[in-house]
């Protein structure tokens, strides 16, 4: 009829659905019909057993089957998969960042000790030279000798006796280059007739620390250190006991 309205076609989801209820009608249809005829023939059945069974059980199948239908309470929510919440990345930077400032905290601390450790082991007192004793302190050749003298080739390392500063290097009268060290306790020891020198004024030295190496510059018979101590007051002294009362003896 023109004008009329037409009702637009079931789409193909909804016929496929009707066509699966459909079937399962009929298997049902066809089972009760087939227990009815099994009734018949028995000739034992009740009037009970030829009712045939309801077809609550077709719209019920037809539901389960997504096709509607009354099912006689509500369909049960689709369950949702629980996901693992993602890891914070940033978290897991912090936690790396915070482990490692704790091992260079724990590294440093391990340097420190090892350093007070070895302070606390280091000799504080050294003999200045290695070499033959060849003169001490006191009167010779009609002159005051104010030091000791250690013999030994040119260039053998010359080291300070003790910790200290470097108060001269460089040239002196009869002694052609020398250098003192000025200690913790206010003495000075000089070091004479050296070779050269590898320490400036002002420097801080340890005791052990090279500071020249044995000459024979300037008033010198030959090759040696000549070795001074001079008190806080500029008094030379002696050299042997004041190295002696420290633990070092020639």
């Amino acid at each position: 009829m023109k004008g009329a309205h037409r009702i637009a076609p079931p789409s193909s989801a909804l016929r496929g659905r009707v066509v699966v209820a459909a079937v399962a009608v009929g298997a049902f249809a066809a089972a009760a019909a087939g227990q009815t005829i099994q009734a018949a023939s028995s000739g034992g059945a009740s009037a009970a057993d030829d009712v045939a069974p309801p077809l609550a059980g077709v719209r019920q199948a037809a539901a389960s089957m997504g096709s509607g239908g009354d099912t006689g309470g509500t369909t049960a929510a689709p369950e949702l998969l629980t996901l693992s919440k993602e890891t914070d990345g940033s978290a897991e930077v912090q936690k790396i960042a915070t482990a490692q400032r704790l091992t260079e905290a724990r590294n440093a601390r391990a340097a420190q000790l090892k350093a007070k450790q070895e302070e606390a082991a280091r000799p504080k007192f050294v003999q200045p030279a290695v070499g033959t004793f060849t003169s001490g302190f006191g009167a010779r050749w009609g002159v005051t000798h104010y030091g000791i003298d250690i013999a030994n080739r040119i260039g053998t390392p010359i080291v300070s006796v003790a910790d200290g500063t470097v108060i001269e290097a460089g040239t002196a009268s009869g002694f052609g280059l020398w250098v003192r060290v000025q200690h913790e306790d206010g003495t000075v020891s000089v070091y004479g007739h050296v070779n050269d020198y590898v320490v400036r004024e002002g420097q801080q030295v340890k005791a052990g620390q090279l500071i020249a190496h044995i000459g024979n510059r300037g008033q010198s018979t030959g090759p040696h250190l000549h070795f001074e101590i001079w008190d806080t007051s500029g008094r030379k002294m002696n050299p042997l006991p004041w190295l002696a009362a420290r633990g070092i003896s020639f």
